[in-house]
């Protein structure tokens, strides 16, 4: 896990290479590095952060230069010891033992054909110096990030967005990338917060050569694999998916130095653990909990007693973290650790999970990411197929039901009502047609609402946004709900919001975040099972939670569902009571006009008052008023961020 940036015939090239690079190092604290090559009428700088996991030795170090080629490389190749066999059985010699060798002679043997054959995350350049073409790829789900901006025949690419502003200039801020971050709270990955950036794509890459032509080839597919699961499932082939998600748990087990998991003590964070626990006896894990007082205003499940009881059982040193933490100090942190705004508050659990495991001497930590998506987990997936059957409940008594819970209070002074907010929530999208419900159960606003908040200018792009989504979530030929709803959170909220922020976060404090469960075959697995495998009854999960009491008791596979998110409600009526006032009367949002100061207003009223729960909304407002302020520092109202 490192850092890469680079240049191809970009101006002062070798400069921003080093800005660039530099601005990488919390994501490589273990070495540096940097390769130059003339290409056409220019350069091409390759530069390189380096977090040693895998051959600790100089022979692991990057760029790594051999018989021609440059290669610059984040991530890790699970499957690198079949690899390097296969090439060493084919006459190739290696210096080392790592995996950026493999992938380095396996590019030289296979070109862009070896891409689908990699199983692992990963994001690289590599230069080819007598072609004088650079290529670039990232991994196949988008757990790597790659960031790149396109100017004449120049490019200039990084791991991270906040590196690219080194490379001179200034980038306009994308409103509509803006507008999406209201409706999601975070900004998907087919959109990039300034206009001239673009995020490379999932399973996709792009090669550059030396007479500015730019060549682009995707080499996997999540709808693909979806349909060819579709086919598996009417066959009746189902696979072992209890032997698939260990046979991937030990492959993320790779490493040469410690390895550690996030255990929460729910079902995906438990199951990996006791796997990881199997493979490595005594593994550590890492828990956190936050102040009673916070937990209990927020109506918070007790986590940490699941979580010993599975550090009990499986012989697991587990290390509890309670954290009281100083928001308004990590609210400014966190945004600019993020890149981009991302209203989910996880991500400041996974910094000091991380941090603290970080000071332990742990370098790598495995999570259980990506199970709700793939498998049908998160409350909205049962609550839009509860929906179909709330439709045909006549519309007189859906009436009077929605008008009754409308009166109820989400919260007191003392305590929050967790009921309460999920039956206002369901109601909010019950009644609507499937795309539209589906979106409706996780967004942050309707259409309406939207459009009250922002710009009356912007409406618009309102539309463009709500538009991408709908195209998204029809781009399919699958006749299962479920496995519609999976599909679209693998496109999108898993690449958008949960890799990005668990990526951002952990690389914030030096550390590697490994997603067993967001693998090409545990994903090919999945969408090889039909929505009632997934959803049984009113049990999410069902066909996970089936092969994980295999080894966990049952106790923890069916306990309620809890979340790895934050106590909002307790920091915003206490915490950030005066932040959000401040934002609403005199934040940059609303005096540039791109918030209304009057929808605001009124969010915030209604949320003090226990009326409506605004609090993850207000949260991040907050972060894009962070994030904005950065961006147009230094030039007054514009929406420009200067280098």
């Amino acid at each position: 896990m490192c850092g890469i940036a680079g240049t191809y015939r970009w101006p002062d090239g070798k400069a921003v290479t080093d800005r660039l690079t530099e601005t990488l190092a919390h994501r490589g604290p273990d070495g540096a590095g940097r390769y130059s090559h003339p290409v056409g009428d220019g350069e091409v700088h390759l530069g390189h952060r380096r977090l040693a996991i895998i051959d600790l030795s100089a022979t692991g170090a990057q760029p790594m230069v051999s018989d021609g080629l440059a290669l610059t490389y984040n991530g890790e190749l699970y499957n690198a010891p079949e690899l390097r066999a296969e090439l060493a059985a084919a006459g190739v010699r290696f210096r080392g033992t790592s995996d950026t060798e493999v992938l380095l002679e396996a590019w030289r043997r296979w070109g862009t054909d070896c891409l689908p054959r990699l199983r692992g995350m990963f994001a690289f350049g590599i230069f080819d110096e007598r072609t004088g073409e650079l290529v670039l790829a990232r991994d196949q789900l988008g757990i790597k990030p790659l960031f790149l901006l396109r100017r004449g025949g120049g490019m200039v690419f990084a791991s991270e967005l906040k590196a690219l502003a080194a490379a001179g200039g200034s980038l306009e801020v994308d409103q509509a990338a803006l507008v999406a971050s209201l409706l999601y709270y975070w900004v998907p990955d087919s959109r990039c917060a300034f206009r001239e950036a673009e995020k490379l794509p999932p399973g996709s890459w792009l090669r550059c050569r030396p007479d500015g032509r730019v060549e682009r080839g995707t080499f996997w597919s999540l709808k693909d694999v979806a349909a060819e699961g579709r086919e598996r499932a009417r066959s009746g082939e189902l696979p072992d998916l209890n032997a698939v998600v260990e046979e991937s748990t030990r492959r993320h087990l790779l490493s040469d130095v410690p390895v550690a998991t996030f255990l929460s003590g729910g079902l995906d964070s438990s199951y990996l653990t006791a796997l990881a626990a199997r493979h490595q006896p005594g593994i550590s894990a890492y828990t956190i909990g936050f102040r009673a007082e916070d937990a209990k205003f927020e109506a918070m499940p007790d986590d940490l007693r699941y979580a010993r009881q599975v550090a009990g059982r499986f012989g697991v040193d587990l290390h509890e973290i309670e954290i009281a933490p100083n928001v308004l100090d990590l609210l400014p942190q966190m945004t600019y650790s993020l890149d981009e705004p991302i209203g989910d508050p996880a991500a400041i659990n996974t910094f000091l999970i991380c941090s603290a495991a970080r000071e332990a001497g742990v370098k790598v930590m495995l999570s259980g990411m990506g199970a709700d998506e793939l498998f049908a987990g998160y409350r909205k997936h049962l609550a839009n197929l509860l929906a179909l059957r709330y439709q045909r409940v006549p519309r007189p008594l859906r009436r009077g039901v929605s008008a009754l819970v409308d009166r109820l209070p989400v919260a007191t002074s003392r305590r929050g009502y967790r009921s309460v907010r999920f039956a206002k929530r369901f109601l909010s999208f019950a009644d609507l047609p499937e795309e539209t419900a589906f979106r409706r159960s996780y967004t942050m606003y309707d259409q309406d609402e939207l459009l009250d908040l922002v710009d009356p200018d912007l409406a618009g792009t309102v539309e463009d946004v709500l538009t991408e989504h709908a195209d998204v979530y029809r781009d399919n030929d699958l006749d299962d709900f479920v496995n519609r709803m999976c599909l679209t959170d693998a496109r999108m909220f898993l690449p958008g919001l949960n890799l990005t922020y668990t990526d951002r976060s952990s690389m914030a404090a030096s550390t590697e975040v490994r997603v067993p469960y967001v693998d090409v075959e545990v994903v090919r697995a999945a969408f090889a099972f039909p929505g009632d495998r997934k959803i049984a009854g009113r049990q999410g999960k069902a066909v996970l939670k089936e092969a994980a009491t295999s080894i966990l008791p049952r106790e923890i596979v069916y306990r309620p569902k809890g979340l790895f998110s934050a106590p909002l409600r307790a920091w915003m009526s206490r915490d950030l009571a005066p932040l959000v006032r401040e934002v609403i009367h005199d934040g940059e949002l609303v005096r540039s006009g791109l918030l209304r100061r009057d929808a605001l207003a009124r969010m915030a009223a209604e949320d003090a008052a226990g009326q409506r729960d605004f609090s993850k909304h207000l949260w991040h407002v907050l972060t894009l008023e962070y994030w904005y302020r950065d961006a147009t520092s230094g030039s007054g109202q514009s929406t420009r961020l200067t280098a």
